[in-house]
C-alpha cells in the first residue's frame, strides 16, 4: 500500500476553499483504499497496522477511522480495531443509478456553460489519473478521479449536488481495478477523463454525454470485479 500523499493535487484547489488537515488527507487516502478494494469488507484493521502500511503515525489514522465510522464505512470493533463494512451488489447498483442521473446531464450541460480556463485547470488532475493508472497506484487513481469529477461538478455551481455525489463515490467499490492494472487495461479507462475534458472544451454536449455514460458504465462492468 502506498504512503499517504501530503499534497492536494496539482493545480486543483481543495473543494471547499481550504487546504485539508493531515487527518483529512489520511481519511481521504483510507476512503480511496476502501473504494479500490485495498481494504476489504469484513476484515478488521488496527490503527497502528494501517499507520505502518501508509507510512504515517497512528494518531491521525485512528482519528480518520473514527470519521469513517461516523460515515458508516467502517464499524468499531472494541479492543481490536475497525471492520470494513460490506456493500451489496444492490446497493452498488442503486449508487450507480443515482450517480448516472446526476453526473451525466450535469457534466454534459457544462459543454455550454463552463469557462474554458476553469476546464483547463482540471487537466492536471486528468493527467494525474492516467499517470496513476500507468504506475498501478490505485489509491492515487481513486483520489485523483474523485477530485477531477467533483471539480467538474463544482463548475455547475450547486454545492449540495457535489456533496451528494461525493458521498455516493465514497460508498462505491471498484474491486476490479487491481485486475485491470495486472492486465494493463486501466490506462484506457483513465484516458476517458481526457476525452471528457476535450469534448467539453469542444462544446460537444453529445460527445460529453456519450463518454460519461461509457465511463460510469464501467462501475458495474470493468471496474466492479470481485
Amino acid at each position: 500500500m502506498n504512503a499517504v500523499s501530503t499534497g492536494t493535487g496539482p493545480s486543483l484547489p481543495h473543494l471547499g476553499g481550504r487546504r485539508p488537515s493531515h487527518r483529512e488527507r489520511v481519511a481521504d487516502a483510507l476512503r480511496a483504499a476502501l473504494i479500490a478494494g485495498e481494504l476489504r469488507p469484513g476484515e478488521v484493521y488496527s490503527a497502528p497496522g494501517l499507520a505502518a502500511r501508509f507510512g504515517v503515525s497512528a494518531t491521525p489514522v485512528r482519528e480518520a477511522l473514527l470519521d469513517l465510522a461516523k460515515e458508516g464505512l467502517v464499524d468499531t470493533v472494541p479492543n481490536k480495531g475497525f471492520r470494513v463494512t460490506a456493500v451489496s451488489d444492490r446497493q452498488l447498483d442503486e449508487y450507480t443509478h443515482i450517480r448516472s442521473l446526476i453526473e451525466i446531464p450535469t457534466t454534459a450541460a457544462l459543454a455550454a456553460t463552463a469557462d474554458p480556463v476553469a476546464l483547463e485547470a482540471l487537466r492536471p488532475a486528468a493527467e494525474e489519473i492516467v499517470a496513476a493508472a500507468v504506475a498501478g497506484d490505485l489509491i492515487a487513481y481513486v483520489e485523483a478521479d474523485l477530485r477531477f469529477h467533483l471539480g467538474l461538478l463544482a463548475l455547475a455551481g450547486n454545492g449540495h449536488l457535489v456533496e451528494v455525489v461525493r458521498d455516493l463515490r465514497r460508498r462505491s467499490r471498484l474491486y476490479g481495478l487491481t485486475a485491470l492494472v495486472e492486465q494493463g487495461r486501466l490506462e484506457a479507462s483513465a484516458q476517458e477523463h481526457l476525452e471528457i475534458l476535450d469534448a467539453l472544451l469542444a462544446r460537444d454536449e453529445r460527445a460529453v454525454r456519450d463518454v460519461m455514460a461509457r465511463h460510469l458504465g464501467h462501475i458495474r462492468g470493468l471496474w466492479a470485479g470481485a
